[in-house]
């Protein structure tokens, strides 16, 4: 699978090799730097992840400031990847993004199909508030793992992360009320070897066909 990110052909991995090496690392260089080009490069895939109706509802919050960085860290059960990892990434949803302005989602499509995809997004979203917050976490969800995969196959560790007080964290960063944040990803070069993978569950427990 070919990525646009100049590396050397030894790290440009297929997919599956990325998604079988890819791990959550705890632990990272705190004198290791990410390029901007690298930045560019990974976030540019990123925004490729596939979206309901090509919303595009997240927004990537790139938290450089090493004491924003402490303060976010303070709120979030001081773990040290906050601030270790090259990288910060907090991983926000625009819960009101399918009505603000949608036809520029569309903006390429013949203006048929453009009206018509607008016609439906307001049908399906209108009124329903917690569907959409399920679908702006579903993007966070989508683009967090695509982010992960583009930095491993650039060479960079990465973690999925959680336990933090997001209020706190939505006051730091300047959240506007009408977003949320999904979840942290922080980039770096990993100083330990991650955990061995603590147990899956079978294929036949968690593959289901057709009914539970």
């Amino acid at each position: 699978m070919a990525f646009p990110i100049p590396i050397d052909e030894e790290i440009a991995l297929d997919l599956q090799t990325a998604v079988r090496g890819r791990r959550a690392v705890k632990h990272f260089d705190p004198q290791h730097a990410i390029t901007e080009q690298e930045i560019q490069e990974i976030m540019s895939l990123v925004l490729l992840s596939p979206t309901a109706f090509n919303i595009q509802h997240w927004r990537f919050v790139l938290v450089r400031d090493p004491a924003l960085r402490e303060a976010i860290r303070a709120v979030s059960w001081m773990q040290a990847q906050i601030t270790e990892a090259s990288l910060l990434v907090i991983v926000c949803a625009d819960i009101g993004a399918w009505k603000k302005e949608p036809h520029r989602y569309w903006r390429n499509a013949d203006p048929d199909t453009r009206d018509g995809i607008v016609e439906a997004i307001t049908e399906y979203y209108n009124g329903r508030e917690q569907v959409q917050r399920d679908e702006a976490m579903r993007s966070c969800g989508i683009a967090a793992q695509t982010m992960m995969l583009a930095a491993h196959a650039a060479g960079y560790d990465s973690c999925p992360m959680d336990l933090a007080d997001f209020e706190a964290v939505a006051q730091l960063i300047h959240l506007p009320p009408d977003h949320a944040i999904g979840l942290f990803v922080v980039l770096g070069k990993g100083r330990q070897e991650p955990r061995p993978r603590g147990g899956q569950l079978s294929f036949d427990e968690v593959v289901l066909i057709d009914r539970f």
